[in-house]
């Protein structure tokens, strides 16, 4: 036994001495390959004096040679520093054309990991980097790209507690978010720290783009001194969008950023752009003046530090959706559980309330889909009854659960179609609906049906994604 624990000890401490031993590697590398820009300047210093090194040249001349940037203009994008606040879709071609462009240090901020589904519009991850924090995957793709950028990350949530602390270090703020409370923040953050904010956003068909706090114009809280209802806010896992659109935004903010550091005009302070893909269509609309009672710019703001965003705007500053709990315990079942009604071949009825288009990617068998944006539509909860109790199997009660792709839609459904049974009188049934079973004695002809007692209705919980993670690994995942 005691030889084992040596073992044990002796394994231990090398995979330690190991661990140190890639640390001291890695930063080894780090060293010597400053160490060969260092020398790769020096040498080009020699052949150059007031102007750029003969490397910067050549990587730089298509844009050199723009009156509008020239020499100058290279040599400010060098020394100019931009933070980019989300390494999605439209965060990863700002900031590719960024580094690209020759800007000198990149600040990317965000929490989350790269995900497969990221990879069709997040253009700076790639399959090799799935899983890996998202802005480390960034920094590889802009080293790889543009080895002389520094790139500074920060693996964390962009909040009240440190946004001034990392904003205060940049001269220009890219609002790549993808939440309407860090949109707020980001506003606040930069009037107080004087920093021009180029805004994008992009969802479906649709993008937008302003500069905010720049060239005298307003800022956020002027168009918008309060935030939206919740409820009417979207986002892309749940709308979808295309992914070129946030890749022509971000783009756009990327050429924004450009001219703001060279000096140049900005096209969208005090303008907003809106791109419409299906239709090919951009159009400018101007922005009102900044205001002067604006509670943060204004000539008196009353907002002089930051607050907290998430209750402000009364929804988390992140995009994923949270799982709702509005109904009793009583009326949801798990993905497990209704496997083993499957399974036992119990007689229900499984309503589907996604879209259409998301039946197309995957469903369970023998769903029936009725939108939940139609379930109030009128004649739609009658065709619905009279479904559930021609397919009843004369089972008493009927039972029908209710899905949809994470379990939040599939609760609110159910609340709906508890409140439409409840409020239903009795309705009369016909001779073919209406075979009850009492003890071993059928009875046919015309029935009062209480669908109260007739239809018991329940939600599966967390949806498609609970079943493909807790009952079948192979359900697609969307």
């Amino acid at each position: 036994m005691a030889d084992d624990e040596d073992v044990l000890r002796l394994e231990e401490k090398i995979a330690q001495k190991t661990r140190e031993l890639e640390i001291l590697k890695n930063a080894l590398r780090e060293k010597e390959k400053r160490k060969g820009l260092d020398q790769e300047r020096l040498k080009d210093s020699t052949y150059v004096k007031d102007s750029l090194p003969k490397s910067d040249i050549a990587r730089y001349s298509r844009q050199l040679i723009l009156p509008e940037i020239g020499v100058q203009g290279q040599k400010k994008l060098k020394n100019a520093s931009v933070l980019i606040v989300g390494t999605g879709g439209l965060g990863c071609p700002a900031a590719l054309y960024l580094a690209a462009a020759g800007v000198g240090c990149i600040g990317l901020v965000d929490y989350d990991d790269v995900d497969l589904s990221n990879l069709h519009r997040q253009v700076l991850h790639s399959e090799e980097r799935v899983n890996t924090p998202k802005v480390l995957s960034g920094k590889q793709a802009l080293n790889n790209l543009n080895s002389k950028a520094t790139v500074n990350t920060y693996d964390i949530q962009l909040g009240s507690s440190n946004a001034l602390e990392i904003i205060s270090k940049y001269d220009v703020v890219v609002d790549a978010s993808d939440n309407v409370a860090t949109r707020y923040l980001l506003n606040d953050a930069c009037v107080i720290c004087k920093k021009p904010l180029v805004s994008g956003s992009a969802l479906r068909f649709e993008g937008q783009l302003t500069v905010y706090n720049h060239e005298d114009g307003p800022c956020y809280r002027c168009l918008f001194p309060n935030p939206p209802p919740p409820e009417t806010v979207g986002n892309c896992s749940d709308n979808g969008v295309l992914g070129a659109v946030p890749g022509v935004i971000g783009t756009l903010q990327a050429i924004e950023v450009i001219k703001i550091i060279c000096g140049l005009k900005s096209s969208f302070a005090q303008k907003m752009l809106v791109f419409d893909a299906l239709e090919g269509r951009f159009l400018q609309v101007k922005l009102r003046n900044k205001k002067i009672s604006c509670c943060v710019c204004g000539e008196e703001p009353t907002i002089n530090e930051l607050i907290d965003y998430e209750e402000f705007c009364g929804a988390s500053a992140t995009d994923k959706t949270k799982s709702l709990d509005i109904i009793k315990s009583t009326s949801r079942i798990t993905a497990k559980e209704y496997k083993d009604i499957l399974k036992s071949d119990t007689p229900h009825i499984l309503l589907d309330v996604r879209e259409p288009v998301e039946l197309e990617i995957c469903c369970l068998p023998n769903a029936y889909n009725v939108p939940l944006r139609q379930l109030s539509a009128e004649g739609t909860l009658d065709t619905l009854h009279e479904k559930i109790l021609s397919d009843s199997h004369d089972q008493d009660p009927i039972q029908v659960f209710v899905v949809c792709k994470q379990g939040n839609d599939s609760q609110k459904a159910v609340k709906v179609l508890q409140k439409s049974i409840e409020t239903q009188t009795p309705e009369e049934t016909s001779p073919s609906t209406s075979i009850t079973k009492d003890s071993n004695t059928q009875h046919t002809g015309h029935k009062k049906v209480d669908l109260n007692q007739k239809i018991k209705v329940k939600d599966i919980k967390g949806g498609l994604l609970a079943w493909a993670k807790q009952v079948d690994n192979d359900f697609p995942v969307y």
